[in-house]
């Protein structure tokens, strides 16, 4: 990036902070001195599902690093993403906006718009924050600094998980190892360093991204340990009409076929990498004596299918897809072992940061703040949220479609497809192999999801 678009960057991170300001009531102009505020340190893995780690439930894979943040602090048992593909979910955690609001919807090159997007780290620098930006930013397809960071280690598009081609703040160059531990040691560095105000530390992994390249000393685990299937795996897609369409027609290879029970190992196995990366995380703060005024936040981009509904990959808009881990580390607020059932969603981690450092959400922010229900307020929690996913980024097994997830009920509308859509009782059917759509017992239940969701997306394109 030249000097001439450097300074045009600038200029345009500057407006759009303010107009965003503009849009904040009661913005704490006082915020930079404001006592007492958290560090924080935002950790995002790519394709987790919310039941890989050791504390939610896997019954082989040991994360006691990665469990650390939840035992010491809150676990959400209900946290999901609002669309289940990389693109957009990145883009909502940044904005707290929806992708038919952010406007980052499939897997096209978004390299201008991500340049424009009114991120929490846009105003959280401003504030008085210095922010680091490390990992996978996959918003656009070049390496170079996004506004809003002061420091920035990133790397073109997927990257590599050996020996990759990193951007440090604009200047590229080869590094020698393992992905996660080059992005460790950077995030590390950024830790430790001398300084009199708070920081954001934004680490998003390639991990535990296909194709799947465990470390060297990770390659070998598992082997011997069987994978034991969901049985919604057996699902012959009776009253799935949409996945019985004849004109699909998907090689072997195509993620969202198939998970092979090796490709499920090797996923696993680059999460060792992790946990072992969010240890010297814990111990450069704890060095630092920064661990207990630190926000340690720790989640994942979407879900993965292993089978379930005999499909892999992610898109569709099944739990397995939908649902993350999400662990939250904060003494001075979060009582440890803290369990959260309220439903919490990706694009309620802006808004909630913000709030934790005294900069009010700014109204085009579509989530809502945790800090509630980490307080024991539970009158507002959601009830019901919508989700969404858009054609046009690489597959062709799911088309457009809209779901609302209620405690009990999911329905799932194909907006081009009227006559394939889907409702589960989850309270019955936990693995969503019996549509209800067309049960007279389940029309009046049909009806109220129907006109929630026109709610939910009345509400969501208001703002």
């Amino acid at each position: 990036m030249n000097r001439a678009d450097c300074k045009l960057h600038r200029l345009m991170e500057l407006f759009l902070v303010a107009l965003a300001l503009a849009k904040t009531p009661c913005f704490a102009r006082d915020a930079v001195e404001s006592p007492g505020r958290p560090n924080i340190v935002f950790i995002l893995i790519d394709d987790l599902r919310w039941d890989a780690l050791g504390g939610t439930g896997h019954p082989f894979v040991k994360t006691p690093n990665i469990d650390r943040i939840g035992s010491e602090g809150a676990r959400f048992r209900n946290a999901f993403v609002t669309t289940p593909l990389c693109l957009p979910s990145r883009a909502s955690f940044l904005t707290g906006q929806y992708p038919h609001t952010h406007g980052v919807t499939g897997t096209a090159d978004h390299r201008a718009r991500s340049y424009e997007l009114p991120t929490f780290p846009r105003l959280l620098r401003p504030a008085g924050y210095e922010t680091a930006f490390m990992g996978k930013w996959h918003i656009g397809d070049d390496a170079g600094p996004r506004p809003g960071f002061d420091r920035w280690v990133s790397f073109k598009g997927q990257g590599e998980y050996v020996d990759p081609e990193i951007n440090a703040d604009g200047q590229a160059s080869k590094a020698s190892g393992y992905l996660t531990d080059i992005l460790t040691g950077h995030a590390v560095e950024f830790i430790q360093r001398p300084r009199a105000k708070p920081f954001l530390l934004y680490l998003a992994h390639k991990a535990v991204h296909a194709p799947f390249v465990p470390a060297e000393r990770h390659k070998h685990l598992f082997a011997d340990v069987p994978i034991v299937r969901a049985p919604s795996a057996k699902d012959t897609w009776e009253g799935k009409p949409v996945l019985r369409r004849p004109v699909i027609k998907l090689s072997p290879k195509d993620p969202d076929v198939h998970s092979s029970d090796e490709m499920i190992r090797n996923q696993l196995r680059c999460l060792m990498a992790v946990d072992e990366g969010v240890k010297r995380i814990f111990d450069a703060l704890e060095r630092t004596k920064q661990l207990d005024q630190t926000l340690i936040v720790f989640t994942s981009d979407h879900g993965y299918f292993w089978g379930e509904h005999d499909l892999g990959g992610k898109h569709g808009p099944y739990e397995e897809a939908l649902r993350i881990p999400l662990l939250m580390r904060y003494p001075k607020l979060i009582k440890p072992g803290t369990t959260l059932d309220q439903f919490a969603l990706s694009v309620d981690l802006a808004p909630t940061l913000l709030e934790l450092a005294d900069v009010p959400p700014p109204d085009t922010m579509q989530g809502r703040s945790l800090l509630p229900l980490l307080k024991g307020n539970t009158a507002g929690a959601r009830t019901s949220f919508l989700a969404e996913f858009f054609l046009g980024n690489g597959t062709n097994r799911f088309p457009n479609w809209q779901a609302i997830r209620t405690e009990r009920w999911k329905y799932i509308r194909y907006t081009d497809l009227p006559e394939m859509d889907e409702l589960y009782d989850l309270q019955t059917d936990r693995g969503e192999m019996q549509n209800r759509i067309d049960d007279p017992k389940s029309a009046t239940t049909l009806v109220e999801l129907k006109t929630e969701l026109e709610r939910l997306l009345r509400e969501t394109q208001s703002r």
